[in-house]
């Protein structure tokens, strides 16, 4: 399997194994993409995380502000009407479990990655936009007539910086 499947594999598994235990819904088979240039606008809540190790990268998820309601609500179980710090939150927790599965997947074939803690942004008519030419693998899931966005680039460390590729700066987390 290449790389672009294992992402879109890891991305499908993961989204449906979070959004299942976590919030009770199953997910329909999303539209696959891949996105190249300029990214395109979002109005709506975008969550976003770094992956470092000898692959780096980005993982999003991106929803409409009534969709991340609906996200908080099933996760807290509570009544959320309006894009607050909640439902930031709520959202954020959201990305860095689906990023993070996909992470766990990814690393038997990749190597050692670590996450960054969760970046979100909500407003209207921005573009987010991750340092070089990388491609995105899109993954758009149909959810109560909208959609959740899940995206990630990943490129080797090598290609981006050669010193951050040496195994001295490889992650690892000591307990």
């Amino acid at each position: 399997m290449n790389l672009e499947q294992l992402i879109i594999a890891g991305i499908r598994r993961s989204t449906a194994e979070v959004f299942s235990t976590m919030l009770g819904v199953e997910l329909d088979v999303p539209d696959t993409a891949i996105e190249t240039g300029d990214p395109e606008a979002n109005d709506g809540v975008v969550s976003l995380v770094g992956l470092a190790g000898p692959w780096m990268g980005t993982g999003s998820v991106s929803c409409s502000p009534e969709l991340a309601c609906r996200v908080c609500s099933l996760m807290l179980m509570t009544e959320s009407k309006a894009v607050d710090e909640e439902v930031l939150d709520a959202v954020a927790e959201l990305t860095n479990m689906i990023i993070g599965g996909v992470k766990n997947g990814l690393e038997p074939d990749l190597g050692p990655l670590c996450l960054s803690i969760p970046t979100v942004v909500f407003g209207k008519n921005f573009r987010t936009k991750s340092a070089g030419t990388a491609e995105w693998i899109v993954l758009r899931f149909p959810w109560e007539g909208s959609q959740l966005v899940v995206k990630m680039c990943l490129t080797q460390a090598e290609k981006i910086h050669p010193i951050l590729h040496a195994p001295s700066h490889a992650c690892s987390l000591e307990v």
